[in-house]
């Protein structure tokens, strides 16, 4: 065999072969590497080797003849979805700069490109060579613009031309250099951001000595030096740190969103080598890794240093974007520098985002371009025929057409008219456009409601093409931490002995002002959490359940402590720890230091040290921890804290006290507290001595080590006495629950998207009443099962040759019917077989079915598209889905999924670095100036400073920018067609000649002047509801989802109006014209050609007069002004002076003057007006006598009559349950607990990382000094 089987890292088999060999029959020597391995065999590379990751279902126990085959079934799995990583052919060696710059790569046919990228990044678009021809690449992806261009064209030739081509192009050019300056100004901001990121100083190894560089100078295989709160500036493989073995804290938040630390460590033999600058410098180590990629949590690679060979993983990485805390100093090689990284290949790219009224007008400018050919095509035949008919009646007038034939007269006219009617689609509209974006822009950026005045941080809209997209939203993509939450955990309330203590009781207090406490430190903050009952009982020191409560507080937690500036300091892995220790703190019990085994703590004053037997660590099966600890009088007692279900059911009795603390429990879960458990148990020195024992043979296991001991704590933690119940708030930003019920009540799905734990998660989705304890939870188990139905049917109907339905999905759709609510909680992991492979439906059952399903799937593409599609369908039946543990790529991938099987216009928001990918990929995308930072903000379309901002954005701004912008296009549809729809009829009468009805000047003015401004007012002023009742009827908003107001009906009707409105204005002149001569007006083509624009223009401005809903003095200036305009401008065009000076110009000498003082004329136009407005009358009669209500009149009838209950948080399942939904919190991960029992997290003297020399005013920039940590 040419294979290998090695235990795996995730309780899967890593099959190693040869890079490029086979699986059987090779005799190329090859290396089994294994995942997290310390060390490889001498002289061997991992990068020899091709690694595959085998599935648990491949290690079950197979039938007779599937073991025959399991030869086969290694090649399958060769062949299969996704399971062979590619060879490690990325190779890094330190302090080589002429290695990496000289190594090439293809990238396109012959062509070459450095494999190495630098660490400057660029998100911008466009430079100066660019700018021009990429942009204008992009602008003529809008057909209206090629359409434009067509035009002007064909007005230079001459034999067809009806304006000059130079008249026409000049509008074309404002708009074209409107929208390129928009886009120039948001690529500025790009370039901005991008010269700050790069230009961050950082300590790069040059020679024997660090100097101070900028980040965009750093290449693969530098060693780079940070300190303390800098952020990481590439993915760099840990050396060494200034902490014990090397030990290095960063803070991941703009990576997972979780504001606790992770600990990451160097390997030992760098750790005790590399000590200072020389051997740092003479550092020649080889990095052989998997090539750039963008999976977050993994890294697999080696390190060939000396002749020996360590394999490195995620533990010796620290990524970019992450941020040093509680670590003075660390040295790291760069593996990924700039795109190269981790955090940039989950950054997506920036696209142009199209608005759904865009799109449509893109097909919609196509519609009317074929139909403007047809017409065009249509009347130039016809002309043809009546030419060829009239010469061959008048051939007396042969003469006139000997140079021509009536082909060619079709010929010419087809383009004439294909010219005369192009003005349809106005440059005017697209320039009008534009500006109603950017004023309704502006209307965001005035709202004093989205205002946050403690930071002073107005609401701004970033792009000025979007505003009518906001009102269309159907699906909110958010982040949790910062976004929904502040990211600020507050100690609420407690539950001692059975009483409850703090915010809400009746003995809540605030502290008074100078009433101190004897322990407290005077540069103390004031307290959070006070509660007068509760001091005086502490002060009493009488209740030794309540000693023993604040004891627990005080011992049972991994923080470290620091003293700095004369006060302690607190760094804890998670938030919630933090809380407690500094609520005890607070109540006088004061964490003071630990070492490796003991800590000291002050209780109400008096210094007492406990001896750490045993720390019980926390993960998320067991949901609790413990430390077993010898107080000074020598007795040993055990401190355990945790989730409600996992404590209660180990008490040692169940009695009064139990019972009210259970009810404490359902009524902080009702508040979506954060809650924990605390209990404690006295142990003998003989049941010690026994477990120590057993505890000792289990730790140097090495096989099952992990369940061993995890049984050896499951023994100790028995027979608690429960203390008590502590309940932490994490504090949501203001009005998130508000928002939220908002949001869905206007019929916008709102998933949660979070690199945070799923209890967190789930916390928080109970405090903003994304979820309530009466829906019905599908976690992972029901998803599979729900997923695995689906591929079952689907694959039974593909062999039938159906079509693929989802049946027993739809069944359970109909189950889920008869549920109240539901809601879907999945992770990560879960998340990701779902999105690259489906092989979450392969695990469940075995390698026969996945054979059998492979052998069925004629299209492995296509299945994995279903899966998908089942997946949304599921989610999107749910009333609420929280994505938990996903990455930043996962995050836009799940947008693009829902995107990509519904068809929805999307909306991303989050504050951090890792929501810019699904800020991009989302149609909107929404960045709050949160506490990680501006990166979101600065990648968004819309930026905010508080979640509850979304409320007027989209319910308010949103809808009112879609139903401006629906009736800004459908009247300048209709004025378009009413006004211009006349030359099509007039060709009728004129020999098809192409002739125009109307002067040159009114065409000219009337998309400009004479219609344009009450439609402009419309597009920037009207509004069906107020502010207020938008808000207080969100179901209004479910209009822009559904397209009511703008849609192809819609402008069939426009269409149909605006071709009756031209009809009637026409014939009515035509038929009164046709046999009379008046006292001025003797029937000439001038005067009637006047009567027709003035009918349509009136009958034009009265019909937006009566849908106009709003009226305000500028509307009612519009108005006026559009009719002055018309008497102004036809006086002026129309004068004799203008005749005579230019007569080939001005052909029209008094036309309106002579027409419209005759009173035949004026009834004439009164009769043309009263029929074209007599049908909107009706329409609107008939709707309000026969009851026909609107979609707005319904919303409003059945908010009166119904009023939607709102939601409450209650507790729907008996007290003393344990099926209570449990509020537990605990977010640091595993791991803690084992760092201080050995003393690697303690901090020492010496450290063994290189110390900077003495700064140098040339080279270095001034640093505060770093104060050594103390214990």
């Amino acid at each position: 065999m040419g294979g290998g089987q090695v235990p795996g890292k995730a309780g899967g088999v890593a099959w190693a072969v040869p890079a490029g060999g086979r699986t059987g029959g090779s005799q190329v020597p090859f290396v089994t590497a294994v995942a997290g391995a310390r060390r490889l065999p001498r002289g061997l590379r991992a990068g020899s080797v091709q690694i595959l990751v085998v599935p648990r279902w491949l290690q079950e126990p197979l039938p007779q003849a599937a073991c025959m085959e399991r030869s086969s079934c290694q090649g399958l799995a060769l062949m299969g979805a996704a399971l062979c990583f590619s060879a490690f052919t990325w190779e890094v060696r330190a302090n080589d700069r002429n290695y990496h710059q000289q190594v090439k790569k293809k990238f396109a046919f012959c062509l070459t490109k450095k494999k190495y990228s630098g660490n400057a990044i660029k998100t911008a678009k466009y430079n100066i060579f660019t700018f021009l021809p990429l942009n204008l690449y992009e602008q003529f992806h809008r057909m209206a613009n090629i359409y434009f261009v067509f035009v002007i064209l064909l007005q230079t030739f001459p034999e067809i031309s009806t304006l000059p081509w130079y008249t026409l192009i000049f509008p074309l050019s404002c708009l074209l250099i409107i929208r390129g300056l928009r886009d120039l100004i948001d690529d500025l901001g790009r370039h901005q951001s991008d010269r700050n990121i790069n230009n961050r100083p950082c300590e790069i190894l040059s020679g024997k000595r660090f100097l101070w560089q900028k980040w965009r100078d750093i290449c693969v295989g530098d060693i780079v030096r940070l300190h303390k709160d800098n952020f990481v500036p590439a993915d760099v493989l840990l050396l060494c740190s200034s902490e014990p073995s090397s030990l290095c804290y960063v803070e991941t938040s703009d990576i997972d969103g979780e504001t606790n630390l992770k600990f990451r460590q160097a390997l030992l033999v760098t750790h005790q080598e590399l000590v200072s600058e020389e051997t740092m410098a003479a550092f020649d180590g080889r990095v052989t890794c998997e090539e750039p990629n963008s999976r977050m949590h993994s890294f697999t690679g080696t390190l060939e240093w000396r002749g020996q060979s360590y394999s490195l993983d995620t533990q010796r990485i620290l990524q970019r974007g992450c941020r040093l805390r509680n670590t003075s100093l660390c040295c790291g090689l760069v593996i990924y520098a700039g795109f190269d990284s981790k955090i940039m290949r989950n950054c997506g790219k920036v696209k142009r985002k199209k608005t759904k009224l865009d799109r449509m007008m893109d097909r919609l400018v196509i519609i009317i371009f074929l139909v403007l050919l047809l017409m065009a095509l249509c009347l130039a035949i016809a002309s043809g025929f009546w030419a060829r008919m009239f010469q061959e009646k008048h051939s007396y007038l042969s003469a006139l057409y000997k140079h021509t034939t009536p082909a060619q007269q079709a010929f010419f006219n087809f383009w004439g008219f294909t010219i005369l009617l192009s003005i349809i689609i106005p440059m005017s509209m697209y320039i009008t456009f534009e500006f109603i974006y950017l004023v309704n822009s502006f209307f965001i950026n005035w709202d004093l409601e989205m205002y946050y005045a403690a930071k002073d941080i107005p609401a701004k809209a970033r792009s000025t093409s979007l505003n009518d997209q906001l009102g269309q939203i159907e699906y909110l993509f958010s982040d949790k931490t910062g976004t929904l939450t502040q990211n600020i955990m507050s100690f609420k309330k407690c539950c001692i002995n059975g009483t409850i203590y703090g915010t809400g009781t009746a003995h809540e207090q605030k502290q008074p002002p100078g009433s101190r406490l004897s322990w407290s430190h005077p540069r103390e903050q004031k307290l959070d959490f006070y509660d007068a009952r509760l001091m005086a009982a502490i002060q009493r020191d009488s209740d030794p359940v309540l000693r023993e409560f604040l004891r627990l507080l005080a011992l049972c937690h991994t923080v470290i402590v620091e003293e700095k500036d004369d006060q302690l300091v607190y760094q804890a892995a998670s938030p919630d720890e933090e809380a407690l220790v500094l609520a005890a703190r607070n109540m006088g019990y004061i964490f003071l230091a630990r070492t490796q085994d003991t800590i000291t703590i002050s209780e109400l004053g008096k210094r007492r040290t406990y001896q750490v037997l045993a720390m019980l660590d926390f993960n998320s099966d067991r949901k609790r921890m413990s430390v077993l600890v010898r107080d000074p009088e020598g007795t040993i007692r055990l401190y355990t804290k945790g989730a409600d279900t996992v404590i209660l059911e180990r008490l040692q009795r169940r009695g009064t006290n139990e019972i009210f603390t259970e009810r404490a429990l359902d009524h902080f879960a009702e508040e979506t507290l954060r809650t924990l458990c605390l209990a404690t148990k006295e142990v003998s020195e003989a049941e010690y001595k026994v477990w120590s024992r057993r505890h000792q043979e289990v730790s140097i296991l090495l096989q099952d080590r992990g369940q061993e001991l995890h049984k050896l704590y499951e023994e100790m933690e028995q027979n608690l006495q429960l203390l008590g119940a502590t309940a932490i708030e994490d504090k949501l930003q203001d009005g998130v629950p508000e928002t939220i019920q908002l949001l869905k009540l206007a019929n916008i799905k709102v998933w949660v998207l979070t690199g945070d734990k799923q209890e967190t998660a789930m916390n928080i989705g109970y405090a903003c009443k994304l979820l309530t304890d009466d829906m019905e939870i599908l976690e992972e188990k029901e998803i599979s099962e729900i997923l695995q139905a689906y591929w079952v049917s689907n694959n039974n109907l593909h062999g039938t040759g159906e079509a693929p339905c989802s049946h027993h999905l739809s069944q359970q759709h109909l189950e889920a019917s008869g549920h109240k609510k539901r809601a879907l909680i999945i992770d990560g992991e879960l998340l990701d077989k779902i999105l690259y492979t489906g092989e979450v439906l392969k695990e469940k059952k075995g390698w026969l079915w996945w054979w059998l399903g492979c052998c069925r799937a004629t299209d492995q593409q296509e299945q994995g598209r279903l899966v998908e599609k089942a997946f949304v369908d599921l989610a999107s039946s749910c009333q609420a889905v929280i994505c938990c543990r996903v990455t930043p790529k996962q995050k836009a991938l799940v947008v693009q999924l829902v995107q990509k099987h519904k068809k929805v216009t999307t909306m991303a928001i989050g504050d951090g670095a890792n929501d810019v990918n699904m800020i991009k990929t989302a149609d909107i995308g929404v960045g709050l100036s949160g506490r990680e930072g501006s990166q979101a903000a600065q990648s968004s379309d819309f930026a905010l400073a508080q979640f509850r901002f979304l409320q007027r954005l989209l319910l308010v701004h949103g809808r009112w920018a879609y139903l401006r912008s629906s009736k800004f296009l459908r009247y300048f549809f209709y004025k378009t067609f009413a006004g211009l729809l006349a030359q099509v009829w007039f060709a009728f009468h004129s020999g098809f000649t192409a002739q125009p009805l109307y002067e040159g000047w009114f065409l000219a003015l009337y998309n400009i002047f004479y219609t344009a401004y009450p439609v402009l007012a419309v597009g920037l002023l009207e509004q069906d509801v107020s502010a207020k009742k938008s808000l207080e009827f969100p179901e209004l908003y479910m209009i822009g989802q559904q397209d009511e107001l703008f849609n192809y009906r819609v402008f069939a009707i426009t269409v149909l109006h605006g071709a009756s409105t031209s009809l009637a204005s026409f014939y009515i002149a035509f038929w009164a014209f046709r046999d009379h001569v008046g006292t001025k007006a003797v029937g000439d083509y001038e005067s009637f050609s006047v009567t027709v624009a003035t009918s349509a223009l009136l009958s034009v401005l009265v019909e937006i007069i009566l849908d106009t809903k709003f009226w305000t003095a500028l509307s009612f200036l519009m108005v006026t002004a559009s009719l002055l305009l018309f008497c102004l401008f036809s006086f002026l065009t129309q004068s004799f002076e203008a005749f005579r000076a230019a007569p080939a110009v001005f052909r029209f000498p008094d036309a309106s003057l002579n027409a419209l003082t005759d009173p035949y004329v004026l009834l004439v136009v009164l009769l043309s007006l009263v029929v074209n407005t007599i049908p909107s009358l009706t329409i609107r009669l008939y709707c309000t006598i026969v009851g026909k209500t609107t979609t707005q009149q319904k919303i409003f009838l059945k908010a009166r009559q119904e009023p939607d209950p709102p939601v409450e948080l209650r507790a729907h399942l008996p007290r003393g349950s344990f099926r209570r939904r449990s509020s537990y919190a605990f977010s640091h991960q595993e791991g803690y607990a084992r760092l201080i029992t050995r003393g690697d997290s303690l901090h020492t003297r010496r450290a063994p990382c290189p110390l900077p020399p003495p700064l140098c005013p040339d080279t270095t920039p001034p640093l505060s000094p770093l104060p050594s940590p103390k214990v």
